[in-house]
């Protein structure tokens, strides 16, 4: 039996089912009901934001069928073998392996024929910005004045490297990076539709460690699905992520404001005998320093808390006991450690280092 990765299961297969770039969703809407359609397009942002996604739909829109419309049918054979991914019609070329000028040009040559099935032939470039500066002087021309059958759709995590030339030919779109909470409801309603079991809490690591890429959640969701048998608990996606323990992180601030030596050394050996990644550390630090200056300001944010409550709780602790400029002055140590890991000999030097420079932090700072 044939297995499909859910990352492509669950692809949107209509702008309506986009996460996260409604503002896109509506300007491409809004061009195809107005028919005021431009023949070139150019989507950029990071991945997993759904670059690909948008192109591939626009695509069917314009070649289904029935009509023009942000509603293709998905019954026609257009609609169905784009999104099978065999259409004639659609040329999906990859940036990062066609970055010669000859690549270009044997492009440009099929560009005056017309399209053998669809409404529009349809190219669809990703990662348009690794292509040679020859490249894009060979496509400027044709991507300025293309024949009426073609649509040029670009596609860049890299919009710094594409020549402006180039990017004022085209329409083109920034995709945001997704907000955690659609990602963590719609990897729920993946898992919900998937008859996998899991933990809330377990989720919201994962959407929160995707970084507002929402592929990197879906294939951690893979991965994670695979190691723990279709249950999904905390602890198990804590020890594939490598996520640093809450109640040590805690712990070890706590002993920080305190100024605590003793426990505070014994917390470093404890951590030294451990399988812990020590950037991971440092990030936990950041993570939670910054929940902290969030909860002075709004407490009510709680609710939507990640920790457990022993960790919330020791967190209103730290919380009483600190100032915004005393936040702000460890914030910026951590801050400072973790860019310091990459030139230095021993990751766990590093962050003993950085530890004891937020210990040593004067005093002063804190409530009497």
């Amino acid at each position: 039996m044939h297995y499909q990765i859910l990352a492509r299961k669950w692809r949107p297969q209509l702008f309506k089912d986009v996460i996260g770039q409604k503002y896109i969703v509506t300007a491409i809407s809004n061009s195809l009901i107005l028919n005021r359609i431009h023949h070139s397009w150019l989507f950029y942002g990071m991945q997993g934001t759904g670059k690909t996604t948008l192109a591939r739909l626009l695509a069917k829109s314009l070649n289904c069928k029935l009509k023009i419309s942000p509603n293709p049918c998905r019954k026609c054979s257009n609609c169905l073998e784009i999104e099978q991914g065999n259409f004639i019609d659609l040329h999906e070329i990859d940036g990062a392996s066609k970055t010669k000028v000859e690549d270009i040009k044997e492009l440009l040559e099929n560009i005056p024929y017309r399209p053998t099935k669809g409404r529009f032939k349809i190219y669809l470039i990703d990662e348009v910005h690794m292509l040679s500066r020859h490249s894009f002087n060979a496509l400027l021309k044709t991507i300025e004045e293309p024949p009426k059958h073609i649509k040029f759709i670009l596609a860049t995590t890299n919009l710094k490297k594409i020549p402006d030339s180039i990017l004022s030919r085209c329409l083109y779109f920034q995709l945001k990076p997704i907000n955690f909470k659609k990602i963590f409801l719609h990897i729920s309603n993946i898992l919900n539709q998937e008859n996998i079991l899991y933990e809330k809490k377990a989720i919201m690591l994962i959407s929160q460690h995707a970084n507002g890429s929402l592929r990197e959640a879906i294939t951690l969701i893979e991965q994670i699905i695979s190691i723990s048998n279709n249950n999904i608990t905390e602890k198990i996606v804590k020890c594939t992520l490598n996520i640093s323990n809450n109640d040590i992180i805690l712990e070890i601030f706590m002993t920080i404001i305190n100024q605590n030596i003793k426990t505070f050394s014994l917390l470093l050996d404890k951590i030294s005998t451990s399988n812990i990644n020590w950037e991971n550390i440092l990030i936990e630090i950041l993570k939670a320093l910054h929940y902290i200056s969030m909860f002075q300001i709004n407490p009510e944010i709680k609710s939507q808390s990640f920790y457990s409550k022993k960790n919330t709780k020791q967190i209103e602790e730290i919380s009483n006991s600190l100032n915004h400029q005393s936040i702000y002055s460890y914030y910026k140590i951590a801050l400072q450690g973790k860019k310091e890991l990459s030139i230095t000999p021993n990751q766990k030097m590093s962050v003993e280092m950085t530890l004891l420079r937020m210990l040593n932090l004067n005093t002063t700072l804190l409530h009497a």
